[in-house]
């Protein structure tokens, strides 16, 4: 009777304690003590946090698709209603990450300082810019130079493949060529010609996710 009590009251100190406890006992025969351990998995846990995490970013990505899609200022828009508030040359613009209310476009000024122009996503208006002190344009001109397709008119040239959530120049290529972001798959326009082919790497990871689309 006292072994089944001693085992209870360790079985539960288990439960409340969430932790790994070792209990003694006792035999019938009143010989040595017997050892139980009780092991608490923790990488299940671990797991389901990555999993969390995973399906967070999923829910952010799709908030900002969805928002892309009801939004009455589009990607050029934006750039345009940036660029009219702080002249210069727009190298990337993409929805913020507070519930995508807004624009926020990069221009860079003829002396390579770089802003952040924010734009609001359903009246177009000007909500804020400031300077961004860590990054220097000057890279982002030079590659440029030459080109006759600016951000704004790779967005529309890539519109007609879904619509923009983000345009960000590509400097992975031997030549300028604005990477855009779209509800149906990512594309590349190349800033010379304006011409819009599918993003490889997003082909290749559209191939092997089993997805026919």
């Amino acid at each position: 009777m006292k072994r089944n009590i001693v085992i209870a009251t360790v079985a539960a100190a288990a439960l409340i304690g969430g932790g790994t406890v070792a209990a003694y006992a006792a035999g019938d025969d009143g010989g040595a003590p017997t050892q139980g351990q009780s092991n608490v998995r923790v990488a299940d846990d671990r797991d389901d946090s990555a999993r969390d995490d995973a399906d967070d970013r999923d829910d952010d990505a799709t908030e900002v698709r969805d928002a892309a899609r009801t939004a009455k200022v589009t990607a050029a828009d934006a750039i345009a209603a940036a660029l009219k508030h702080t002249p210069g040359t727009a190298v990337a613009a993409d929805r913020d990450d507070d519930g995508a209310r807004a624009w926020d476009v990069d221009v860079v000024k003829s002396d390579g300082t770089e802003y952040t122009v924010s734009v609001a996503a359903d009246s177009g208006k000007v909500l804020g810019a400031h300077r961004d002190d860590d990054n220097d344009g000057r890279e982002d001109l030079a590659a440029l130079k030459g080109t006759g397709v600016d951000a704004r008119e790779a967005a529309r040239a890539a519109a007609a493949k879904g619509t923009v959530t983000d345009v960000d120049l590509d400097d992975d290529h031997r030549t300028a060529v604005w990477s855009v972001e779209t509800t149906h798959g990512e594309w590349l326009v190349d800033a010379k010609t304006g011409k819009v082919t599918q993003d490889r790497d997003d082909a290749d990871h559209d191939d092997t996710d089993g997805d026919d689309d």
